[in-house]
């Protein structure tokens, strides 16, 4: 069961630990403009700091998904202060329906619109062991 997931975007990595211990190092693909937190819907950024997640969608447009408590307070006043919607629907996802074949090599460039990308068979190994309410870590 694992009960953390911690983002390192500067390494393109997703690490599952159980109980402190690291058990599975992901390669992922994020936003677009991956430097940098997300700041506002459509900035093409993946979000960073503490989140949960939040829900579990089996019939996702990408595969299946693990939903990301994105946007929290704090995102949500630091966009507000900037006068635009701070956005949501972060996901940790895999490949559009259909496309699966492209498998890792979808990882050669980060192309989502502020999500963590993975293969459809890492996103389906998370899904089955990755609980709503476990703690998500993304840092830069």
């Amino acid at each position: 069961k694992i009960d953390r997931l911690v983002v390192f975007k500067s390494k393109t990595q997703l690490m599952a630990y159980e109980n402190g211990t690291i058990i599975k190092t992901y390669k992922i693909s994020l936003g677009r403009d991956p430097i940098g937190a997300k700041e506002f819907e459509g900035d093409m950024k993946t979000p960073e700091g503490l989140y949960t997640i939040n829900n579990k969608n089996p019939n996702s447009g990408y595969y299946k998904n693990l939903g990301v408590s994105y946007p929290n307070k704090s995102d949500k006043e630091h966009a507000s202060q900037n006068g635009k919607p701070a956005g949501g629907d972060i996901k940790i996802h895999g490949l559009r329906n259909g496309l699966g074949f492209i498998n890792k090599f979808h990882r050669l460039f980060d192309w989502t619109h502020g999500c963590i990308a993975l293969t459809d068979k890492e996103v389906e190994e998370l899904y089955s062991h990755v609980s709503v309410g476990t703690i998500i870590e993304i840092k830069p």
